[in-house]
């Protein structure tokens, strides 16, 4: 079974003081040990899920000529279809075996970031696939806005100190589609071990093998999350702004056995960014004698530029 913790949203917004506290240490502590938790009591229904998967699985399979006219040239992949192959993880010159789809922030009372960020894509072949995707995304950020919450209080941070940087932020919504594998892959696998860019990252579909996350004595473990939770973790902007203390862990997703080649494999993680605006120094409280301070002062705009470029989606 999966070595990742479990904790309960509903613990921090029960109005119940006791509660909340637990669920400030737990995920805390999860943080800090792992950088993964699996979480329950989170704003997406059953329903809504089940809307998501069936859409997407029409959409990834549509004729490739159908997929390719959603590939958006000169953005990066950041909106729209990028399709099998084109990304391969930091260091990696093999591509990563999958296709997927990025919805992007729907921007609200802001006209500059309405103007920055690149618009959503519509898939006219499907009626319901663009209003599921934003009603999927909203109910994610919003998750992801109690979790970050409870980090604050968790670091001796003003409880909402995340909002403002999140609100209208940069995030993804990405639902990846890993097809049957046809032949003896040559050094790729569905995801090549990576840690993620963005604050934190929530992931639906972590259900059954394949995610794996490298624990500190550098051994790959399972992570398994029920039907009805979400696989969160640290990413590499929460790991810097706090020095350290809470852990982005490499991760990757691993070939299934021979006998299951022929199936195909879909997640959909979501990742939370800020605006580009938010500065990631190091906060003070996290630097002291025993944890010196370990990165250079960047904002999530520069950071987010720099892997990108490493990650051979956009060109220096």
């Amino acid at each position: 079974m999966s070595l990742v913790p479990s904790v309960d949203l509903t613990d921090f917004t029960s109005g119940d003081s006791v509660r909340k506290e637990k669920f400030i240490k737990e995920i805390g502590k999860a943080f800090e040990e792992i950088g993964f938790v699996a979480l329950s009591g989170h704003f997406l229904s059953e329903e809504l899920v089940e809307d998501l998967y069936s859409e997407i699985k029409q959409f990834f399979g549509l004729p490739q000529e159908t997929k390719d006219s959603y590939e958006i040239a000169g953005i990066g992949g950041q909106r729209g279809y990028t399709s099998f192959g084109k990304e391969h993880a930091k260091g990696r010159k093999e591509g990563d075996l999958k296709e997927f789809w990025h919805f992007g922030q729907y921007v609200e009372d802001n006209p500059k970031l309405e103007s920055e960020y690149p618009d959503n894509v519509t898939v006219k072949e499907l009626p319901k696939f663009n209003a599921i995707g934003k009603e999927t995304y909203k109910m994610l950020e919003k998750t992801a806005k109690y979790v970050l919450r409870a980090l604050a209080l968790h670091l001796d941070l003003e409880e909402t100190y995340f909002d403002e940087y999140i609100r209208n932020g940069n995030s993804i919504l990405r639902p990846i589609h890993y097809p049957p594998i046809t032949s003896e892959p040559k050094n790729a696998v569905r995801a090549a071990a990576h840690g993620d860019i963005n604050l934190i990252t929530l992931l639906m579909g972590a259900h059954g093998k394949g995610l794996q996350v490298m624990n500190h004595k550098g051994e790959w473990v399972d992570a398994i999350a029920r039907p009805d939770q979400l696989m969160i973790n640290v990413g590499d902007m929460l790991s810097r702004l706090t020095n350290n203390k809470l852990k982005s862990t490499i991760h990757q997703v691993v070939n299934p056995p021979k006998e299951l080649w022929g199936t195909s494999r879909y997640s959909i993680p979501f990742f939370m960014h800020p605006i580009s605006e938010m500065s990631l120094n190091c906060l003070e409280n996290c630097v002291d004698e025993a944890n010196p301070k370990g990165f250079e002062d960047t904002t999530a705009g520069e950071f987010l530029h720099e892997r990108l470029i490493e990650l051979g989606l956009i060109k220096k």
